[in-house]
């Protein structure tokens, strides 16, 4: 098998969620790159199976019962590369993101600087942060060690000393790591990944190899104003395919298979944000999002800069029950536009996270599993915006900056029974501003095409623009405060075969000026009281051409923050009235 993008015809992506299992099929249809099909199974990590390769055989059968093209032989094996009779796929594209979290001990020279940087770097993978050792926490060396020993981490990473700087803090550092290690049982043994200062490389190598699996990475605080993490998430990846590997029957066959580039569904995800900050307006940067059933994934690139952060706390599935640690039943029932019980709702969430696989099966579980969604989306990117090592320009309203696209995945989005639904649990949930446009992952597609574009880049390209995403529409978000009803914005669209409309849209609205899918309007943006759509600053207006999606264009108009009357009875009503102009 080859990774040369001339030879390399057909792909077949598998995703390995806590869930489900997905493969999708990538091939030539006229001369370009499509996504033909996917077959999806439940994920068998779990008792009675315990091994993710069952998953991965069912769900390619039902993809070959859905396409009449045989992937596999009679041997049980996948077909590489393909046959001149059709049958079999060039290349395989892996992601994974099951599993239990990756336990993590931090350990860095100053709170605020190395040890941020780490901490920064595990929050980029599915993982958890258990203890945290430093020099300013003032412990002797042997509580330092009896810290690491208590958790039975699964990984170390080791940050400290910018280039040039700090050594002899940093051997101490590590002196503690490798006595903890040497103190654990072999096979329950750690792995360590240096990430410090590069003058202690080879005393790294000296004093952690005879005694655990060491991974370098270049400095991630190089100095004390710059984080460079994405070097040593490629490291990172590899350190979580290995304890993948020590956790779950068939991850090394599934590494096989993919010529060695099994990686994180986290890492392929913030692949494809960072390629098309490449892309889009270099002003502006590109933002996803995936809502998943074990954790949440929010990414951030500007001109190719990413900024990646997982919230494995925050997901939809088995870790339900712990949720209201960080999200209260209050912030939920916000959310809904008719009244449910509190104690409803704690019961949803325990029924839900016992059957993680569970599709809502009245209004009631629909809207609490959206109110769900929207509120998790708010927490995680309350705390990931804070923590951006670079600035995107953006209002200072309290919403997302100034974005182009939003990229949204998860199958609470993909799957919900109306487009209109989706569009209002990530304008909720993420409040965008400006003028930006909303991308719908509905094939669940985006991780495994930032796995496939180190096989085939060309494809990537070629799916990204094909029909396999849902453009919800075109959104205006003007910033700023005003009285409800209070005329906010002016808005002139122009189609293309000369025709106009002209609508005025008052504060605490959202209104939909239709323009079919795929066609463009020139709209003329007139912000009143110095509301701000980011067309140079607050009262300033201007033209610009937008595309229509599936809803058209839409306005919203309720300012940023989004706050809703605090009066149960209004918010209800406005709730309804933002599903209805919505078409839901």
């Amino acid at each position: 098998m080859t990774s040369s993008v001339v030879s390399t015809d057909s792909i077949l992506a598998i995703d390995i969620g806590s869930i489900t299992t997905r493969v999708s099929l990538f091939d030539v249809v006229g001369e370009r790159y499509r996504f033909i099909a996917s077959g999806s199974a439940p994920t068998t990590i779990a008792p009675p199976f315990s091994d993710i390769r069952e998953g991965i055989a069912r769900a390619i059968h039902q993809l070959q019962d859905i396409t009449g093209r045989v992937l596999i032989g009679a041997d049980g094996a996948l077909l590489i590369p393909s046959h001149p009779d059709g049958t079999g796929i060039d290349a395989v594209a892996a992601t994974l993101s099951a599993g239990p979290e990756i336990k993590i001990v931090a350990v860095g020279l100053l709170e605020d600087v190395s040890l941020e940087s780490a901490r920064n770097l595990a929050a980029t993978t599915y993982a958890i942060v258990t203890e945290v050792v430093s020099l300013n926490d003032r412990r002797k060396q042997d509580a330092r060690i009896d810290a690491i020993l208590r958790v039975r981490p699964d990984l170390v990473i080791v940050a400290g000393g910018i280039e040039g700087g700090a050594t002899q803090s940093v051997r101490k550092l590590l002196e503690a790591v490798g006595l903890a290690c040497f103190l654990t049982p072999r096979s329950q043994r750690p792995q360590v990944l240096f990430a410090g200062n590069s003058a202690i490389h080879e005393e790294a190598k000296e004093s952690i190899t005879p005694i655990a699996d060491l991974h370098i990475a270049p400095n991630i605080r190089p100095d004390i104003h710059t984080e460079q993490l994405t070097p040593a998430q490629v490291a990172l990846s590899k350190i979580f395919k290995k304890a993948r590997a020590q956790q779950m029957f068939g991850v090394s066959d599934l590494d096989q298979w993919a010529s060695g580039r099994l990686m994180p569904a986290s890492t392929a995800f913030g692949r494809i944000v960072r390629f098309l900050s490449h892309i889009y307006d270099p002003l502006k940067g590109v933002f996803g999002v995936d809502v998943g059933a074990s954790s949440t994934t929010i990414a951030a690139a500007l001109k190719g800069k990413l900024a990646m952060r997982v919230f494995p706390q925050l997901g939809l599935g088995t870790k339900l029950e712990n949720l209201l640690k960080y999200i209260s039943v209050e912030q939920i029932a916000y959310w809904l536009a008719d009244e449910i019980p509190k104690s409803s709702i704690r019961d949803y969430l325990y029924n839900k996270a016992a059957h993680p696989a569970s599709l809502p099966a009245t209004e009631e579980e629909m809207a609490l599993e959206q109110a769900l969604a929207r509120q998790i989306m708010r927490a995680a990117v309350a705390q990931m915006m804070t923590s951006l090592p670079f600035e995107i320009k953006g209002s200072g309203g309290g919403g997302l900056p100034w974005l182009e696209p939003i990229l949204a995945s998860g199958r609470v989005l993909s799957h919900a029974p109306k487009p209109g639904q989706s569009l209002l649990m990530l304008l909720d949930g993420l409040q965008p501003t400006g003028i930006t446009t909303v991308i719908l992952d509905q094939n669940d597609l985006l991780a495994s095409l930032g796995a496939a574009a180190e096989i085939n880049p060309l494809m990537v390209v070629q799916v990204l623009e094909s029909h396999a995403f849902l453009n919800l529409g075109a959104v205006i978000a003007p910033v700023g405060r005003a009285r409800r009803g209070t005329p906010v914005i002016r808005v002139q669209a122009t189609f293309e075969d000369g025709s106009e409309t002209k609508t005025e849209v008052k504060f605490g609205a959202i209104e939909v000026m239709p323009l079919p899918s795929g066609q463009s309007a020139q709209l003329h943006l007139h912000p009143l009281h110095r509301f701000d759509v980011g067309l140079g600053g607050p009262g300033r207006g201007g033209r610009v051409r937008v595309v229509g999606g599936s809803l058209g264009i839409i306005i919203d108009a309720r300012g940023r923050p989004l706050q809703l009357p605090s009066d149960p009875e209004l918010r209800s009503e406005s709730l309804k009235r933002w599903i209805w102009a919505l078409g839901n």
